[in-house]
């Protein structure tokens, strides 16, 4: 019995020898044997194997291959007087020198913002605030072509300007369709952060319709988590297509920095403006001469009221549009041309998307009673730059 024994451990360990041997001289006869490894649940998955070896199932190079040369860099530069001291902090000094001849000196400062260049005629799409006050502005194409350009017009109260570049063979980014995008879409910002170069960034759309935040006049913006930084301001906001949705315009930071939350003026909004800045160099808005205030739950039941939504009228200009069609303090916007009025900012858009001389029919709630009140849209004034 014992001789079996060793006999049985003789085989055993000859047995284990030749095993290590094998797998010394060919490891990967384990690896195809392992069912858990990465090559093992990658031959289960064409697509999965596809992504391991190609890395492009989930790429967006194709699209912004399509639109990043359109978007480019807008270099400014203007001349500013900066004292030649360092000024006192106390205000009766400073104001005396600030008196004294040859005080102040001229100096030369540059920024730095984007653009998107939407008509083969040169035509560039960007924010005021990137121009504004700029004695010289150059555009630098992805091509490494540059050009001075020439401001076709601005509009204040959008933060939108054209600007013109007169290079051949230029690449034009393509508008998105009519249809609006959706929370939850991707999309990609284009622009030049903190002057480092073109850069992409990744988001989705967090919210649309964003209003109240006192940047603009007129405010629909589409709010984004795509990383915006200083730099990006004027450039663009595609979808997953490569087509422009919307222009960078705005972030929210206490820092400077991006924080997720950046703004992006409708990409149908900017195209009006701009068509009308090329055709007659201003934007013409309908106009009531209204001072519109938000409803509160408050005033709602001080109204008798059972609802929030509409609008109170405040103020009036004398001799307005308002006032000249019967328009009274305390009356409360319903509807305008049919269409439910819900707040503030809707009433302010919608009355200027109104051709001056077009007529406006409004639903007034006054003293108890729903009347309807027909106005005719004036002019708006041009806001100063």
């Amino acid at each position: 019995m014992r001789r079996l024994w060793l006999l049985f451990a003789q085989t055993v360990t000859v047995c284990l020898a030749i095993l290590f041997v094998v797998l010394t001289l060919r490891p990967e006869w384990l690896r195809k044997s392992s069912p858990g490894t990465v090559s093992g649940r990658l031959s289960n998955s064409p697509q999965a194997r596809q992504t391991f070896e190609t890395g492009l199932s989930n790429s967006y190079a194709e699209p912004v291959a399509r639109s990043a040369p359109a978007v480019v860099n807008v270099h400014t530069s203007k001349r500013v007087a900066a004292p030649r001291i360092i000024m006192p902090a106390d205000p009766i000094l400073r104001r005396f020198f600030e008196q004294m001849p040859g005080f102040n000196q001229q100096q030369k400062t540059t920024s730095l913002g984007s653009g998107v260049l939407v008509s083969d005629q040169g035509y560039i799409l960007t924010n005021l605030h990137v121009i504004d006050g700029a004695d010289e502005i150059l555009v630098a194409l992805n091509d490494g072509r540059q050009s001075p350009a020439k401001v076709v017009g601005v509009d204040a109260d959008t933060d939108l300007a054209v600007l013109q570049i007169g290079l051949k063979d230029l690449p034009v980014i393509t508008f998105a369709s009519t249809e609006a995008p959706r929370v939850g879409d991707v999309v990609l910002a284009i622009g030049n952060p903190f002057g480092v170069g073109q850069t992409i960034t990744m988001g989705i759309v967090s919210a649309l319709g964003r209003g109240g935040l006192g940047i603009n006049t007129y405010e629909n913006f589409i709010q984004t988590d795509a990383a915006i930084n200083p730099g990006n301001s004027g450039g663009a906001l595609i979808d997953v297509q490569g087509r422009l949705i919307g222009i960078n315009t705005a972030i929210y930071s206490k820092s400077g920095g991006s924080l997720g939350i950046g703004f992006a003026v409708p990409v149908r909004a900017a195209q009006q403006v701009m068509e009308q800045i090329v055709s007659q160099g201003y934007v013409k808005r309908g106009w009531l001469g209204i001072e519109p205030q938000d409803m509160t739950a408050d005033l709602a039941r001080a109204f008798g009221l059972e609802q929030t939504s509409g609008v109170i009228i405040a103020g009036m200009l004398r001799d307005g549009p308002a006032t000249k069609g019967g328009m009274k303090v305390g009356d409360i916007v319903q509807t305008m041309d049919g269409s439910a009025v819900s707040n503030t900012n809707q009433l302010l858009s919608l009355i200027a998307s109104t051709a001056p001389g077009q007529a406006i029919e409004l639903g007034v709630y006054r003293s108890g009673k729903q009347i309807r009140l027909n106005l005719i849209s004036g002019l708006r004034p041009t806001r100063p730059k």
